[in-house]
């Protein structure tokens, strides 16, 4: 959620600061501020709100200094202004942070009766005394920090300064990602690659209790136990060029529309043309021998997992749960030995989700990453990395690596079936042909951009929207449902189409739009859906169709609207008809006139439970 970017080098940082954390937005933010150091002392400038606020800040009062660290912060302890923002300060120490000081409280009360005043609400600013308190009593600052940190109950990512230390940059990790860059005379620190994209492609990930300790001349690291480690420096492919939105008003439609390629890059990592067959990355056990799949993951992830689950046990037959990352470990779950664990984040950073993927490990369960982001600590911590090729996606509501989510998953299914001898040659050949048509069905979906533009004029109108679905589609229903909240802020929920009777039926009337999603497929669930969207009807809900040729020309004097989608395989059909459900949330959120890429109250990335 919040974003950390630091910088030591031989020029004025502040305007590569504020252009980092501006690269952070899209992870959802309230306030953003910098400090940096000037003669040996301490500046900063803090805005409540957008950053473009803070950039208003410093051209009316400028900051010098050649180190700083920057900060957006979305809210946890203390309410969201210029007193909260980050970086916090006293004469001697500012610090930025990301996640939660579990024990600030005692630390603050400690620190309060050794005489040192708090000027905010929040949890961090106990780093800053803390660090303020182990200098007062004659230590260097590293050995400050270490101590500090050893105080510290929860998950943090910290960048830290020290009055009057100008070749001294500090970064600290626990539960929350850091970064640290390496540049040509310049060194740095982000929480996120995207902020340091501009500056350079050389990174180091710290690892779980890592401190770092940056200078002009490069990187110490030390582990949990404070000795002196080694870390691998990568090379990242992301560069600066990547996060415009180019054409398109939005990220959001720029990365729907991005769909198509980035589902075939995808899918051309995972299936050979030639054999027409897939693929998946070598691993460290054989499928044949799976008893059982775990699914973790959250939000649009956890859809997507869904989807899997249904995919998984059809084609592989296997039996599959999925869970709620949030609630995973707290119901003890039962893991079979030998199974396989499958996590699904976009950012690989997802609290909830790496918990339960570290209760997995230590269970001995045989970890398989589904993420955009290959250098993240889900990646460096599973077994096997599918990487969804999305590229960086920086609308808050995922739409792009929802897709690729599903393509991978799609072909993992496609792998284990035919690895537990449960599919034929031929059924393996069509459902990977299937899916070698799937950019180009993609695009012909994005060709009723506009049809799905005029029908959301109907849906803006709404206070409540329900979303219908059967089968894999009930998942779709679900991910449509989550989208329209999302980002035009109206009250939708996704049922299975069958549920209807049981509940659901009660709240329709002429108001509320029925967003159904049909495609035909080989368990005839077509017929039960056209059969709750006669029940819809007759009770005067207004249906918004969703199916394929047959399937609209069914349903053309029912529905108020119906959009005919490309007849496919049902097996791929999800992927395509989550296109139109994120059209419709997009353009229903446009006219609302909300953020839509970066909704009230949501982060992009959760990396606190």
């Amino acid at each position: 959620m919040c974003g950390i970017v630091g910088i030591i080098g031989r020029q004025e940082v502040a305007p590569l600061l504020v252009d980092g954390l501006k690269r952070l937005e899209y992870r959802g933010y309230d306030s953003a501020g910098i400090a940096t150091l000037v003669n040996g002392s301490i500046d900063r400038r803090r805005a409540e709100g957008k950053i473009v606020n803070l950039a208003d800040r410093i051209a009316q009062k400028p900051i010098a200094g050649t180190v700083g660290i920057g900060h957006t912060r979305w809210a946890t302890h203390g309410r969201p202004n210029e007193a909260n923002a980050h970086p916090h300060a006293s004469a001697k120490v500012a610090v930025v942070h990301n996640g939660i000081i579990e024990n600030f409280q005692e630390l603050k009360a400690e620190l309060q009766e050794h005489g040192h005043g708090f000027e905010s609400d929040t949890d961090t600013e106990v780093v800053v005394h803390l660090v303020h308190y182990h200098l007062d009593q004659g230590m260097e600052p590293v050995e400050a920090v270490q101590k500090a940190l050893k105080r510290l109950h929860g998950a943090f990512a910290l960048g830290i300064l020290i009055a009057g230390h100008h070749d001294l940059l500090i970064g600290a990790r626990m539960g929350s990602p850091l970064a640290v860059g390496f540049g040509d005379g310049e060194m740095y620190l982000g929480s996120d690659a995207l902020a340091l994209a501009p500056l350079t492609q050389r990174l180091a990930y710290l690892e779980e209790g890592d401190m770092a300790v940056l200078t002009l001349d490069g990187a110490t690291f030390y582990d949990v136990g404070d000795n002196k480690v080694e870390r691998q420096v990568r090379q990242t492919a992301l560069s600066g060029a990547l996060i415009g939105k180019g054409e398109h008003r939005h990220f959001m439609a720029k990365e729907i529309f991005e769909q198509p390629q980035v589902i075939g890059d995808t899918l051309n990592a995972m299936y050979n043309p030639a054999r027409g067959s897939i693929t998946l990355p070598d691993l460290p056990f054989d499928m044949a021998d799976v008893p059982k799949v775990t699914i973790v993951a959250c939000g649009t992830s956890y859809y997507a997992g869904l989807v899997g689950k249904y995919w998984i046990e059809r084609t592989a037959r296997v039996p599959v749960e999925i869970d709620v990352a949030s609630e995973f470990r707290y119901r003890r779950p039962v893991l079979q030995d030998g199974g396989v664990a499958l996590f699904i984040s976009q950012s690989g950073e997802t609290a909830d989700t790496l918990a339960a993927l570290r209760h997995c490990k230590a269970e001995g369960q045989r970890i398989v990453s589904v993420v955009n982001s290959p250098e993240s600590s889900m990646a460096r911590e599973s077994d096997v990395v599918l990487q969804t090729n999305a590229g960086p996606e920086i609308g808050v509501a995922s739409t792009k690596a929802f897709t690729t989510q599903l393509t991978v998953l799609a072909c993992f299914a496609i792998a284990l079936g035919r690895a537990k001898d449960t599919l034929t040659p031929a059924r393996e050949k069509a459902l990977a042909a299937a899916l070698a048509e799937v950019p180009g069905r993609a695009a012909e979906v994005l060709a009723h951009d506009e049809a799905i533009r005029d029908i959301a004029q109907f849906v803006a109108e709404a206070r409540d929207v329900l979303y219908l679905g059967r089968g894999t589609s009930y998942a779709i229903a679900l991910e449509g449902a989550l989208k329209l909240k999302e980002i035009s802020y109206i009250h939708a929920e996704g049922y299975a189409a069958g549920e209807m009777k049981h509940g659901p039926i009660a709240l329709i009337d002429e108001s509320v739009p029925v967003i159904v999603i049909a495609p035909h497929d080989e368990d005839d669930l077509f017929e039960k859906t056209a059969s709750n969207v006669q029940e819809t009807v007759a009770r005067g809900g207004q249906v918004i169709f969703f199916s394929d040729a047959k399937g609209v020309l069914r349903m053309q004097d029912t529905a108020l609207h119906a959009i005919a989608m490309p007849e496919v395989d049902p097996f791929v059909a999800p992927i395509l008809y989550a296109i139109p459900v994120q059209l419709l949330a997009y353009h229903t959120a446009v006219l609302k006139g909300t953020d839509v890429d970066q909704p009230r109250n949501l982060a992009k990335s959760v990396t606190v439970e």
